[in-house]
């Protein structure tokens, strides 16, 4: 099965993001990748709910909401109100992470947890059946363009045994310095998403480069 591309809009042309929209539309891209920072998790800050208000107008493509914030689970209700398919959260800032996970599926949404490069895959043993998808950071969060993190193949490995042993149903999402030559070994490995964001808007032709993504 071709793997799901969810371009991450964080490496998009903000001063003619319609125009990257326009080609998302149209390109083979799965799920549109947003990811919210706070600059205490993370040492940055991204775009807020009333920027992403109008990014969510301009696709009808699933969002895939990243909130890489402490207390996650305060922003629910505006997560929601985005349209939103997957919310993200990571298993570093909810010390109640079942809690939360049982929130986002109460608010219509599926619920996915992002771990760490330090964070054993071992984490989520106790949480992985009540996940829609896990996301894998292959760099540490923060800022897009960063190099990528080999031991993350071998975390996707173990990943797709964990949801083996306990028939799990979750998807596995990688993001992080994904590229053609980095996704090749992340899908090999058991990887169903793929997250990108340099390699597909800093790319010659980025509906060719997400076609060639979608083709590994």
């Amino acid at each position: 099965m071709k793997p799901i591309i969810a371009p991450s809009i964080l490496s998009a042309n903000f001063g003619h993001l319609e125009q990257d929209f326009e080609m998302l539309n149209r390109s083979e891209s799965d799920w549109i990748h947003v990811d919210i920072m706070d600059g205490v998790f993370v040492p940055n800050i991204s775009f807020g709910f009333p920027v992403l208000k109008h990014v969510a107008r301009m696709t009808d493509k699933p969002l895939d909401v990243h909130l890489m914030i402490v207390q996650p689970e305060k922003f629910i209700n505006e997560v929601k109100a985005l349209g939103t398919k997957v919310m993200n959260v990571h298993y570093e800032c909810c010390p109640h992470l079942h809690r939360v996970v049982q929130q986002i599926r109460e608010a219509g949404m599926e619920p996915g947890v992002t771990i760490n490069p330090s964070t054993p895959v071992s984490m989520l043993q106790d949480i992985i059946e009540e996940l829609y998808v896990v996301q894998v950071m292959s760099v540490n969060p923060g800022f897009g363009g960063q190099k990528f993190i080999p031991h993350s193949v071998e975390k996707v490995r173990q990943l797709r045994d964990l949801i083996s042993q306990t028939n799990a149903k979750a998807l596995i999402e990688v993001d992080g310095g994904v590229n053609l030559s980095t996704g090749a070994r992340l899908v090999e490995a058991g990887a169903d998403v793929l997250v990108a964001g340099n390699a597909i808007f800093a790319a010659p032709d980025p509906e060719l480069a997400i076609h060639q993504l979608k083709n590994l």
